[in-house]
């Protein structure tokens, strides 16, 4: 029997990276995200599982983000016993992120109960809990970019730099089916490939052997600004905020995208005086933030150097770091400062107490840095909703909005193209991690620029690796 690759999330979505690869005997996961987004994307996160958790061999994280990861404690919760296996950096900051993402399940399944008890329906289970993230964390086994690593007769794991966050990895599979006359299958997912030419972390590596590609299509039909150009405009929006006195409020990515705001206004503050406090409102970023302090291995050159000219890279006179929830509440009776908090999509956490009380003051500027996806506050805000309702009060939409996407972690449609060119052609290349809308567009220029086969895939849909 040929493998078989099962598309189980992410399917003509953004959100809820999941697949499922039998070879031969051997079944396992790759990633096993969250679904994130409105009520029916949580909803989701509840389904029972198309596969007996307890009949998986192993599963192999990408990176940490939690559309990625999201969901393995409830898969541990119900009967996964195997090895979680990932790079170092990733192990590392999915423990930070699960125990987070843990708390923020218990807490919400709390305020929809009530509501539910309120009108008479049944009360809300979280995905899992804190003790189910930890059982979690102690499956995960660590390793190196570049590694070989054998996870039994019928496969071999090697990972690359993906360049995307800390850890982030493009995994390259072979597929020896035991006892199989069949020729090896080389089975490559891109996870998600970040923008070369990043700070802190390596450019995404390419070149990888692939006779079926997975590839992520956040940004198909897009091309990002220039980094340069974002700066720029960030230089900008920091002038006229202390012209005006205004906040400016930037939902964030605790993960990854915090902390390079962190370097590039970092940047900003050293060549000009910046004159305003920059707060990190989020008890995870600043976690996130020590692990990176902890992986300077795998930082790119840039970054090595700063550490080795400046000191330490996350801190300077103008960053603050806020602890409790009194703290982060006092930020709203302050003017004139920068406020980063998560979450990057807007949708839960600190981030939105700090929408609700800048969002209707025309002297504050509101900073999108990362991916926003449908349904969710930060989209909704970008698209022009007005008002926008947040902890059920309508807030007027009269601050300036902004969306600098030179910043965006992901590759945009012509990056991910040079690096889908530098894989020799693959019998069949599979876009996943995209909307519909996304996915089309760069199937339409992979086909005619590269000549390649190209699916989007449905959710569940199966294919065959012959």
């Amino acid at each position: 029997m040929p493998p078989t690759l099962t598309v189980l999330g992410a399917a003509r979505e953004v959100t809820g990276s999941a697949y499922l690869v039998q070879a031969g005997g051997t079944r396992f996961l790759v990633d096993f995200g969250l679904h994130q987004g409105n009520t029916e994307a949580a909803e989701k996160n509840l389904l029972p599982f198309p596969f007996d958790p307890a009949e998986i061999d192993f599963l192999i994280l990408t990176h940490a983000h939690i559309d990625h990861s999201g969901l393995i404690p409830r898969l541990v919760a119900e009967g996964f016993q195997g090895a979680i296996h990932a790079t170092a950096a990733t192990a590392d900051l999915a423990a930070v992120m699960l125990r987070d993402s843990a708390h923020i399940q218990e807490m919400d399944a709390e305020w929809r109960t009530r509501k539910a008890k309120r009108a008479g329906r049944k009360p809300w289970r979280p995905a899992y809990t804190r003790e189910d993230a930890d059982r979690a964390i102690g499956q995960f086994q660590s390793h190196d970019y570049g590694e070989d690593v054998n996870l039994g007769p019928e496969v071999r794991l090697r990972f690359w730099d993906a360049g995307h966050i800390l850890g982030s990895a493009i995994l390259e599979l072979t597929l020896l089916p035991a006892g199989s006359k069949e020729a090896p299958v080389h089975l490559v997912f891109s996870g998600d490939v970040g923008q070369p030419e990043k700070p802190l972390i390596r450019d995404p590596e390419s070149g990888m052997r692939a006779d079926y590609l997975v590839l992520e299509s956040t940004y198909g039909g897009r091309r990002h600004e220039e980094t340069k150009d974002a700066i720029e405009e960030l230089r900008g929006i920091i002038k006229a905020a202390k012209s005006s006195g205004g906040n400016i409020i930037i939902p964030s990515f605790a993960v990854g995208r915090t902390q390079e705001i962190i370097y590039y206004l970092r940047q900003i503050c050293e060549e000009e005086k910046c004159d305003l406090p920059i707060y990190v409102d989020s008890p995870l970023a600043k976690e996130a933030t020590e692990v990176y302090r902890r992986h300077r291995d795998v930082f790119d050159e840039e970054a090595r150097a700063m550490i080795a000219d400046n000191g330490p890279i996350f801190r300077f006179a103008e960053l603050h770091f806020t602890e409790s929830a009194d703290e982060s509440r006092a930020l709203n009776g302050r003017r004139g400062v920068v406020i980063i908090s998560a979450s990057g999509m807007a949708e839960a956490g600190r981030i939105k107490h700090h929408l609700k009380h800048n969002l209707w003051r025309p002297e504050a500027h509101v900073v999108f840095v990362g991916y926003q996806a449908q349904h969710t506050l930060g989209r909704r805000i970008l698209e022009g909703s007005d008002p926008v309702r947040i902890f059920g009060e309508e807030i007027a939409v009269r601050a300036h909005i902004h969306d600098l996407t030179g910043f965006s972690a992901h590759a945009d449609e012509e990056q991910l193209v040079e690096w889908a060119s530098q894989i020799a052609k693959p019998r069949l290349t599979l876009l996943t991690h995209g909307e519909p809308e996304a996915a089309f567009a760069l199937q339409r220029v992979l086909e005619s620029r590269l000549g390649f086969k190209v699916a989007v895939p449905k959710p569940g849909e199966r294919f065959t690796l012959s």
